[in-house]
């Protein structure tokens, strides 16, 4: 029987410490009975449309992102994630109004592991419409459907209830986890998600 109370997980697509976390995830997901909630964050929610440059965004210089692609590419191939270096953040609200409405139609949606790749992997701009609808055509999902729900925003009180929990919650960085009222902060060892989980009795599988 699934434990009904909600391991909480706060999350953006366009952040790598998110995408490095939601592998630890999907092992806790094996070995836990628990029930697993994304829930979607406002990374930097002030992007445009076109995106930023990762210059622009931590103000540094081209040497300083080299090296945070390279130390990121090493701590992805340890969990065995493709990884290209990045070299620029992007506006994910849609795509997380996509992702949810996703997850009402599919049980175990793939469109959060695809909208990771199609970022992450492919360095595509997952604020556009068109890159948005290939993510959901490769996860099977209905190509029609979702331009109706990004053209009427079907799914906008459903993102914004989720920005709101993470004020509430106090959330300012991600990936936050979040159960009973605990939280971890950051992408932290699957080692440190079982210990906490653990900590409340969550039973194995």
């Amino acid at each position: 029987m699934m434990n009904q109370t909600i391991f909480e997980v706060f999350t953006d697509y366009v952040c790598p410490w998110c995408y490095l976390g939601d592998a630890r995830v999907k092992k806790i997901k094996k070995n836990f009975d628990v029930n697993v909630k994304l829930v979607h964050f406002p990374l930097h929610p002030e992007t445009p449309k076109e995106g930023r440059t990762l210059l622009e965004l931590f103000r540094t210089s081209s040497d300083d992102i080299k090296e945070k692609n390279i130390r990121m590419k090493g701590l992805m191939n340890e969990e065995n994630l493709p990884y290209n270096d990045r070299t620029h953040t992007y506006n994910s609200r849609l795509a997380q109004e996509i992702g949810a409405w996703a997850e009402t139609v599919q049980n175990n949606t793939s469109i959060h592991d695809n909208f990771f790749e199609a970022y992450f992997v492919n360095g595509l701009n997952v604020g556009l419409e068109e890159v948005i609808l290939e993510v959901v055509s490769k996860s099977n999902l209905d190509v029609d459907e979702a331009k109706l729900v990004l053209k009427n925003r079907t799914f906008k009180s459903n993102i914004d209830e989720d920005w709101e929990k993470s004020r509430k919650y106090g959330v300012t960085g991600v990936p936050t986890f979040v159960y009973s009222g605990q939280s971890l902060v950051g992408a932290q060892p699957y080692e440190n998600l079982e210990q906490f989980l653990n900590h409340f009795g969550v039973p194995k599988i």
